[in-house]
């Protein structure tokens, strides 16, 4: 990745469920989880979602915003959000631009094909916009509650 700790994190304003746009340069003076996924109701983004859910109230009273970003629609997410009763907040990078500035679009492998995907990573955003941590490659289990440790330290 390209992004480093310290970095300001580079602003977006993408289409998210709920409605309307949601602008990191809106959400300056929180703390921004960022997580990108892969895709929609598969078994690990469905786990990562359902684990950041559990933890929203947690999150919330640290003053930090969870956000999920994927390359799948507004539309797509709304089924998801609704099907697993899901309490964060996911945006929609179909062109994935925001991907590219983060750093997560990358060239992948999967039983010998190669293909271009989404690398699952956390970035922790604090309040002044600045990045202060990044989880690049992630393992699912435990990650949101390392993630909440971490906002935790930086509240």
């Amino acid at each position: 990745m390209s992004l480093k700790i310290g970095d300001p994190a580079p602003d977006f304003a993408l289409p998210a469920t709920g409605g309307g746009d949601v602008r990191l340069s809106e959400l300056r003076g929180k703390i921004v989880v960022l997580y990108f996924y892969p895709r929609d109701n598969t078994p690990g983004c469905t786990a990562e979602a359902k684990d950041f859910s559990a933890l929203a109230d947690d999150f919330a009273a640290t003053g930090a915003v969870v956000i999920g970003v994927s390359r799948d629609s507004v539309a797509t997410h709304e089924r998801f959000v609704a099907r697993r009763n899901l309490k964060v907040r996911l945006a929609e990078d179909s062109e994935g631009k925001v991907c590219e500035a983060y750093g997560v679009w990358q060239e992948k492998s999967l039983y010998g094909r190669r293909f271009m995907g989404i690398v699952r990573s956390t970035f922790l955003i604090d309040r002044a916009g600045r990045i202060a941590r990044i989880w690049p490659k992630v393992r699912v289990k435990g990650h949101a509650e390392e993630v909440l440790a971490a906002a935790r330290e930086i509240a």
